[in-house]
């Protein structure tokens, strides 16, 4: 690979060595499916590419384009061996759902702005070491989100909210080309005085009302740098975590951050725990008495509450470095 110049050799805990070892992939069949507008266009894609096909794979790229729907990507994912989603996380999630139970391993490649899948599965963006992750071959299978609105059903890995955590998803779409992930910081510094509504939930079945300011369904439950949203979150737990925001405004929210960080680090019960409440549930219906944008995996949907989220268990393996353990918060 031209010009890259070779990691340090890896210590026995730093994960697959990104240089050798690429002679794994010798013959094995390569599924990418690439979004090419993800990450304003900047891609280290072509780089991963030539990494594979050093190492002997037989690579096949697919581009998406606006009026194919992510399934038909997939309808002969049997004839590969492993599948590759390089975009954002909306690209990521949607392509998971759509190989969902195919038992292909997949690949979340980070071209994106934030990439929060990719940061849970604790993926480098060096695109020699990716490759060094893809001829590795450890996987761990998690769960996938399944949402329904009115009539249309897509799927989500990361998490589902309406309310607070949208409307700063929205707020930051015209900050991302010139600001990158900071977007998002800012977008949230502007919803100091969120709308506050009365929340109607079903949850596993039973009824459930709060008021709030927003409702978080979360299957991964890390934000950037992989610090935890909330405590007790697993993707692969056949379970959702449903996050009931009280509090006033997002920047309320960052004491439960800490309380997540610390809990994580075993140094301190959580003091936090007013702003949010959470609950488990496989399914969940989300409405509100007044309508509410909806986002899941960081795209923002014209659809609004309500809406109905179903866990998909075990739907998909994703390829990853580290252990089933260090997924959960």
């Amino acid at each position: 690979m031209t010009g890259q110049t070779p990691p340090p050799a890896p210590t026995p805990d730093s994960g697959p060595d990104p240089v050798t070892g690429l002679t794994r992939l010798a013959d094995q069949r390569v599924l990418v499916v690439f979004n090419p507008r993800s990450g304003q266009g900047e891609s280290t894609l072509p780089e991963f590419l030539t990494g594979l096909r050093a190492g002997g794979a037989v690579v096949t790229e697919r581009e998406l384009q606006p009026d194919t729907k992510m399934a038909e990507y997939v309808e002969d994912l049997a004839d590969f061996d492993l599948l590759v989603g390089a975009g954002g996380d909306g690209t990521v999630s949607s392509l998971a759902y759509a190989a969902r139970y195919k038992d292909v391993p997949m690949l979340a490649y980070p071209a994106g702005t934030a990439n929060l899948i990719a940061q849970n599965l604790d993926l480098p963006r060096d695109p020699v070491q990716l490759a060094a992750i893809v001829a590795d071959g450890h996987t761990v299978r998690v769960d996938l989100g399944e949402i329904q609105v009115g009539d249309e059903t897509s799927g989500f890995a990361m998490l589902a909210g309406a309310g607070a955590d949208a409307t700063m998803i929205r707020d930051s779409e015209d900050l991302k080309e010139r600001f990158g992930a900071m977007a998002y910081v800012m977008s949230a510094m502007k919803q100091l005085n969120p709308k506050k509504t009365t929340f109607h939930l079903v949850i596993d079945g039973e009824p459930r009302t709060f008021e709030g300011i927003g409702v978080m369904v979360a299957n991964f439950g890390m934000a950037n740098y992989r610090l935890p949203i909330t405590s007790d979150i697993s993707p692969s737990d056949g379970k959702f975590t449903v996050v009931l925001m009280k509090a006033g405004n997002i920047l309320r929210l960052v004491p439960n951050l800490i309380d997540s960080v610390l809990v994580k680090m075993n140094l301190s019960d959580p003091v936090f725990s007013g702003n949010l409440e959470t609950l488990e549930a496989k399914s969940v219906t989300v409405d509100a008495d007044e309508p509410f944008p909806l986002q899941y995996d960081g795209e923002l949907h014209v659809e609004t509450t309500p809406f109905t989220a179903r866990i998909l268990p075990g739907a998909i393996q994703f390829l990853t470095p580290i252990r089933k353990t260090e997924l959960d918060t």
